[in-house]
């Protein structure tokens, strides 16, 4: 039995997840929850046990200097609460971590467990892939589900994908098979430039967030980043001639197979999107709501450590990491970005293998919303 000592009872609450890692392309998935923890203030008020869940010759820990005092972080995925103010507040449940290396069934049913205790109404769960999609236009994002019923009330695609997965796609199922609904969204970060950070991709993952759950989320320099971002590869693109011919024909290809639509749904989600921040919509004001540290063991796999560590190293340590780097040079994507972890993205980046052969995105991430983007 979970027990939450000092965390208060929760508004509305609503968990949002996301994990370093094979399904977090360019950083961007885990960089937007750390970005509401961040605006939001939120403070950790649970941690799971690093050893059950990691190898740590995988992830290793890391140490640092807190006043001359050596303490060491560890890999693990820790749980903190928000409260979003305005006319109508609301609890927000933030996930993140790193993907774990072993027991995915008890990670799962760990997770669930503090939804359960919470009384969490939905869990959305975010992640980024490698695509065949051009830096220059709007970051495709993809609202996926298992629920049909949930596919159906909020405009989502059911998911009908078949074949590898990662832990947003095994929590989510457990999710449904728990009776919690949960969604997953997902961002196409291109191939060619997958280093992170990439804020234009964080930056389109809120946007849909914040148009699924009916809250305003500050943006604070995110939308300046994400166009210094964009100009910064532009430049590079330019500097290459091969590289900026690639770019051309991605641009061409997509905007082809955008012509038929009217796009009258991204239009109008613009729209509220304007309108919402205009009148100063839920999340205006937001204030922090800081937990206290609660106590207890878990059930089922083991107890979990409270963790309350400051600022160092690790998994909660933020996103800025400098200029995007140099793009290689372009060609047909094969199976190293495509269906999984290239040269350039590192072990862990690879995008969920939703990506077919060809570098796009496949039946795990449903059609691009390209209205949800960072353009706005």
């Amino acid at each position: 039995m979970i027990e939450l000592e000092g965390v208060p009872e929760l508004i509305d609450p609503v968990m949002v997840a996301a994990f370093e890692g094979w399904n977090d392309a360019g950083d961007a998935a885990s960089t937007a929850v750390g970005h509401l923890d961040r605006e939001w203030k939120g403070e950790v008020f649970a941690a799971l046990d690093a050893e059950d869940y990691y190898d740590f010759q995988v992830n290793r820990p890391t140490v640092w200097l807190d006043g001359g005092a050596r303490k060491i972080v560890w890999p693990t995925t820790r749980l903190s609460v928000v409260r979003v103010g305005g006319e109508k507040p609301r609890d927000l449940v933030l996930v993140r971590g790193i993907e774990p290396s072993m027991r995915w069934r008890s990670f799962c049913n760990e997770i669930l467990g503090f939804a359960h205790e919470l009384g969490v109404e939905m869990v959305v769960i975010l992640g980024a892939l490698l695509g065949d999609t051009p830096h220059t236009r709007p970051v495709p994002v993809s609202g996926v589900t298992s629920d049909a019923d949930l596919a159906r009330t909020m405009d989502l695609e059911e998911t009908r994908y078949e074949g590898p997965t990662g832990i947003v796609g095994i929590l989510q199922e457990a999710c449904t098979h728990a009776g919690v609904p949960a969604v997953s969204l997902w961002a196409a970060v291109p191939h060619y430039v997958s280093q992170p950070p990439n804020p234009k991709a964080t930056l389109a993952l809120l946007n849909r967030l914040e148009d699924l759950i009916g809250l305003r989320i500050p943006l604070g320099e995110l939308a300046e980043d994400a166009r210094a971002w964009q100009l910064g590869v532009d430049q590079l693109a330019a500097e290459d001639s091969e590289v900026a011919e690639y770019v051309q024909s991605l641009e061409e290809a997509r905007d082809t197979a955008e012509l038929p639509e009217a796009s009258g749904e991204a239009i109008a989600r613009e729209f509220e999107r304007y309108l919402r921040r205009r009148d100063g919509g839920p999340g205006q004001a937001p204030g922090g709501h800081a937990t206290e540290t609660g106590s207890g063991t878990g059930e089922g796999p083991g107890p979990y450590l409270r963790d309350t560590s400051g600022p160092g190293p690790g998994p909660g340590s933020g996103p800025g990491r400098g200029k995007p780097p140099r793009a290689p040079r372009p060609g047909p994507p094969g199976p190293e970005s495509s269906a999984g972890p290239g040269p350039e993205s590192g072990p862990d980046k690879g995008p969920e293998p939703g990506a077919g052969p060809d570098g796009k995105p496949g039946p795990d991430s449903g059609p691009a919303d390209d209205g949800d983007s960072s353009d706005d």
